[in-house]
């Protein structure tokens, strides 16, 4: 679905049921930046809910600044609307809406040592303005994005 992605080589993909532990399952590197995206399987149904990545641009600081890692980003990093880090909003969410398991995908778009590649916040923004003009909306779990 989303090309742009295919050029980035180091990249891989994890389950998560609301049994397990995220820290557990996520397989993400925790010392490369990058983006992930969220399918929820839900009543026989995959549905993207969610596009992230490891960091944001913040004007003014240096490239690095705002980057997590993409573990980190994963299981620690909240919505603006959860305060709560995901691993611990992810599993009660999915219990109280019958979500199945989540399968999320990850890339590797942002080497920090040398600065290579594609800041993930750049990628992100393209992969949600895409999304919009495939589906007129933001992804379930990105509604205060592209309004």
């Amino acid at each position: 679905m989303f090309d742009i992605l295919d050029k980035y080589k180091k990249q891989g993909h994890f389950f998560f049921k609301p049994t397990d532990l995220l820290d557990e399952v996520c397989n993400a590197p925790d010392d490369r930046d990058g983006v992930y995206v969220v399918y929820e399987l839900k009543n026989g149904r995959v549905t993207l809910v969610h596009i992230g990545s490891s960091g944001e641009k913040i004007p003014g600081y240096p490239i690095k600044e705002g980057l997590l890692g993409l573990k980190t980003a994963i299981i620690s990093g909240t919505e603006s609307e959860w305060k709560s880090p995901r691993r611990q909003r992810w599993p009660v969410k999915m219990l109280s809406e019958n979500i199945a398991a989540l399968d999320i995908y990850w890339w590797v778009t942002y080497n920090g040592k040398n600065y290579g590649g594609d800041h993930p916040e750049d990628i992100k923004r393209s992969l949600m303005r895409f999304h919009k003009i495939m589906f007129g909306e933001a992804p379930a779990w990105n509604k205060r994005w592209l309004k």
